[in-house]
């Protein structure tokens, strides 16, 4: 992980469905877009799953079972090189989030960036302590996890001396703004003391952003080639043109962050704009020499390089050293 700034984690998950060509696709995409890492997810149906187990939502229409549809996810550890080589290649930072032990065991071989930790395997303190077994970063979504058992995995991990982020989640896809939760990033950071950051599952740009504002540390967004496209995350995904509008948004944010303005220095800075800009006091019509200053003698125009309109009122009383032509600006050299 980079230490320059925001990292930006591109989720693939299960958009590929199951196509090896599809998975490949997606790193060069996410590339293009200008994100940080590509993240896909470690299934192996046999060790992470019993063939009963229930679908959150029965959307695949070739899958009959939820076990299946894993089985269809998998891809062979050659495959699972292949892709890792292609994301180094492609210069982008490989990661992929493992749901057994065996995942945690091949992604291992295969070599990820850090380890991305998901929600629902916060809680099996074995997997982590797998995972943390090599010292890679370490990091921990929060989706389902109350806090006391998210201190049992921080705990783990502190353990280790892994470097630790806490990603903000909620598990709902799509999540509406009012259940995101950016207050939380402050509260872990100080609860931790760690990097911090969101998983977002909005579909849009504004979530992310806005926790890039907050000093987010990581943040991390599920993608789509396209809306239309076929998957139970879709809805709750970028497009690759809003991930690219989300990268661009961030990288901007940044640089608003790191620059500090000194409002009295920029204000000496646009002086001579300053005086296009503001106004001085005018005749409103020929004053002759010896003329004693009244209020419908005198109007505030621009420019604002004689004397200040503010000053106006001062100059009532005030009489002319010599003739004033109407809208000329007066100088102190006219007064006596």
């Amino acid at each position: 992980m980079n230490s320059g700034g925001c990292w930006i984690i591109a989720e693939v998950a299960q958009a590929h469905d199951g196509s090896l060509g599809a998975a490949h696709a997606y790193i060069d995409a996410a590339a293009r877009a200008g994100a940080d890492a590509v993240k896909f997810q470690t299934h192996i149906a046999a060790a992470e799953s019993t063939p009963g187990e229930p679908w959150r939502v029965k959307f695949s229409k070739q899958d009959e079972t939820r076990y299946g549809y894993w089985k269809r996810m998998e891809f062979t550890e050659p495959q699972w090189h292949g892709l890792k080589q292609h994301a180094d290649e492609a210069g982008i930072a490989f990661l992929s989030s493992p749901f057994s032990m065996q995942a945690v065991e091949l992604l291992t071989r295969v070599g990820v960036a850090a380890w991305k930790v998901a929600s629902g395997e916060v809680s099996n303190s074995a997997m982590l302590r797998a995972m943390c077994a090599g010292g890679l970063p370490v990091i921990l979504s929060s989706g389902m996890s109350p806090l006391s058992e998210l201190d049992a995995a921080v705990d783990v991990v502190r353990k280790s001396g892994c470097d630790l982020t806490v990603l903000q989640c909620t598990s709902a896809y799509p999540c509406p703004p009012e259940r995101v939760g950016l207050n939380m990033l402050a509260a872990l950071r100080e609860r931790y003391g760690c990097k911090v950051g969101l998983s977002d599952h909005t579909g849009a740009i504004w979530s992310p952003v806005a926790a890039a504002a907050l000093g987010a540390d990581v943040l991390e967004v599920h993608i789509t080639f396209s809306r239309e496209c076929f998957g139970p995350d879709v809805p709750a995904s970028l497009t690759l043109e809003e991930l690219r509008k989300m990268v661009e948004g961030v990288r901007a944010v940044e640089a608003l962050r790191a620059a500090p303005v000194d409002k009295d220095g920029m204000a000496l800075e646009l002086e001579p704009l300053r005086k296009l800009f503001t106004k001085s006091a005018v005749a409103t019509r020929d004053l002759p020499a010896g003329a004693v200053l009244v209020a419908d003698m005198l109007a505030a125009k621009k420019p604002g390089s004689g004397i200040p309109a503010d000053r106006i009122p001062d100059l009532l009383g005030r009489r002319l050293r010599c003739a004033v032509a109407a809208d000329t600006l007066l100088s102190e050299d006219d007064l006596e």
